[in-house]
């Protein structure tokens, strides 16, 4: 089976978005990647609602809306205007995550949980069989274009193996310095998701590139 694609539009031009997302709705890509940032639970800031009821508008792909904030619970009803396909919360953002992962699921969406790298998978071990999927990230979050984190590989490994032996049917997604050698690696180790940002956004020939990264 092919790997689910998802450029993030976080390395998008935003002077340009509406193109950018033109070229995404004809390429392969499966979902589009949204990256929200609060400065507060990152260092950064990326786009708000006005902003991604735009992309939404646009977007002829399922959104794939990634919330790096302080209690993202707030902001259920919010996402879920988007029309949004999956939304992710943070597992270090939320000290009650069974109940927003519920919270999600009532609401419609798909529930995904966020683990930042120094965050152990076996954290994850009494919430895997509610969850829609599980999002390791393979950079430290806040920024694009970082280095790719080389444990993520063998985090993904681990993560396997716990769906698999507790019969669960979350997908893994990764994010973070993925391109065409670190994305094989990653599917290989077992990874179903691969979000890419600068990989796509920055290549000579972006729809090509996720062309590239369907084939992995």
């Amino acid at each position: 089976m092919k790997p689910i694609i998802a450029p993030s539009i976080l390395s998008a031009d935003f002077a340009y978005l509406a193109k950018d997302l033109e070229m995404v709705n004809r390429s392969e890509a499966d979902w589009v990647h949204i990256d929200v940032m609060d400065g507060v639970f990152v260092p950064n800031i990326s786009f708000g609602f006005p902003v991604l009821k735009y992309v939404a508008k646009l977007s002829k792909k399922p959104l794939d809306v990634h919330l790096m904030i302080v209690q993202p619970e707030k902001f259920i009803n919010e996402v879920k205007a988007l029309g949004a396909h999956t939304m992710n919360v943070h597992f270090e953002a939320c000290p009650h995550l069974h109940r927003v992962v519920q919270q999600i699921r009532e609401a419609g969406m798909q529930p995904a949980v966020t683990l930042n790298p120094a965050t152990p998978v076996a954290m994850l071990k009494d919430i895997i069989q509610d969850v829609y999927m599980v999002l390791l990230m393979s950079v430290n979050p806040g920024f694009g274009g970082q280095k790719f984190i080389e444990h993520t590989v063998e985090k993904v490994r681990e993560l396997r193996a716990l769906i698999d032996s507790t019969g669960s049917k979350a997908l893994i997604e990764v994010d973070g310095g993925v391109n065409l050698e670190t994305g094989a690696r990653l599917i290989a180790a077992g990874a179903d998701a691969l979000v890419a940002g600068s990989a796509v956004f920055a290549a000579p020939d972006p729809e090509g590139m996720i062309h590239s990264l369907k084939d992995l």
